[in-house]
């Protein structure tokens, strides 16, 4: 069964940048040329919330893997965290020199690594929001960067026309996959880890092996390609193209599955949700859609089952995946859970403290 328009929503005044759902599919956040992120409610008649605060377009919107904080970035080069429950209240990062393209959570919820016109990569702690270090190779914007699965490597893609691998410890750039035609808009990490799928302004998609440098799969398309996310299973890439089609790549076979027309105008962002039942896409239409998934559930419902008993508290999946132009799935292992309680319980505190200051300006405005 093909794909499916599940929910439509509008509210956004401009065009939709970046889309990510919660950890528990209750949620949506969207981005916007318009300043503003929202939040959308997945259950029927529930209101949208509107956070106001970026004083210039919001280029990105992340939900922590609790789901407890959303991290955005502006082109007014600051970063913000949320708490998508109450109100918008928001913390600031004064985070970059330029234009902030991207944010993204380490899986464990600690870190948060954004990027930047000013041709950096910076890395944050997220509760003291403390900035740790920067990587700065990169000879043009970067556009996209985002950590392994595993946390120990971060991956960044450049208007140099270069897709980077960094280490994390030691700070230094392993790896630069050089092969793209064009700019580099998005860059992200198979859900083993194993594996990196960029888009870019040549129309391809190209998937890499992380641990032998090569070229596993290269995709032409006919229009520039915005935004990926792999579905969970790692079986599944769904891509965003100015063409205003989503495409749904099946990457075990290696060929194009579905190309959905829903958008008026480029497509822009797309996100699969964290158990892939869903995805959501955003365009310069304004609109955010969400869509059912409904192919072959057969298939990677049992991958999903198999990784359900190894899913740590903070609903990352660790599947361990040989890709060679093939996935074969191998047994999932699991993660410690005891850190991602502390991490729970941090991130609560941080939210209540959040949400303690906000009652005392409201007092104070009332006052």
């Amino acid at each position: 069964e093909d794909p499916s328009l599940e929910r439509h929503f509008k509210g956004h005044r401009d065009a939709v940048t970046s889309v990510d759902f919660s950890l528990n599919k209750k949620q949506l956040a969207s981005g916007s040329m318009d300043s503003c992120l929202m939040i959308w409610s997945m259950r029927p008649q529930m209101r949208a919330y509107r956070f106001v605060g970026h004083k210039d377009a919001v280029m990105c919107v992340q939900f922590s893997p609790s789901g407890h904080l959303v991290a955005s970035g502006s082109r007014d080069k600051t970063v913000r965290l949320w708490v998508p429950s109450v109100k918008g209240e928001s913390t600031v990062f004064k985070a970059h020199t330029a234009t902030v393209r991207s944010v993204h959570f380490s899986s464990d919820g600690q870190s948060l690594v954004t990027a930047s016109d000013d041709k950096t990569v910076k890395v944050w702690t997220v509760h003291r929001q403390k900035f740790l270090f920067s990587l700065s190779q990169h000879i043009n914007w970067v556009r996209c960067a985002r950590f392994s699965p595993d946390g120990r490597l971060i991956v960044s893609a450049s208007d140099d026309k270069t897709v980077k691998l960094w280490d994390k410890t030691s700070r230094e750039c392993i790896h630069s996959f050089c092969e793209h035609g064009g700019f580099v808009n998005h860059v992200d990490f198979h859900p083993s880890g194993t594996c990196i799928a960029a888009a870019g302004t040549d129309n391809t998609v190209k998937v890499w092996d992380v641990r032998m440098n090569r070229l596993l799969q290269h995709y032409q398309g006919n229009a520039v390609v915005n935004s990926l996310s792999f579905h969970p299973s790692g079986n599944y890439l769904v891509t965003a193209s100015n063409d205003s089609t989503l495409k749904i790549l099946d990457l075990l076979e290696g060929r194009l599955l579905y190309t959905l027309h829903g958008h008026q105008g480029p497509a822009t962002c797309v996100a699969f949700s964290r158990a892939g039942d869903l995805f959501a896409s955003g365009g310069s239409d304004e609109q955010v859609m969400v869509w059912k998934t409904n192919f072959d559930a057969a298939d990677y419902g049992d991958v999903l089952k198999t990784q359900k008993s190894g899913t740590s508290v903070d609903g990352t999946h660790h599947t361990l995946v040989e890709m060679d132009c093939g996935v074969h799935l191998k047994k999932t292992k699991t993660q410690d859970p005891g850190r991602n309680h502390v991490q729970q319980e941090e991130e609560t505190s941080l939210a209540n403290t959040l949400e303690h200051i906000i009652g005392q300006l409201d007092v104070l405005t009332q006052v």
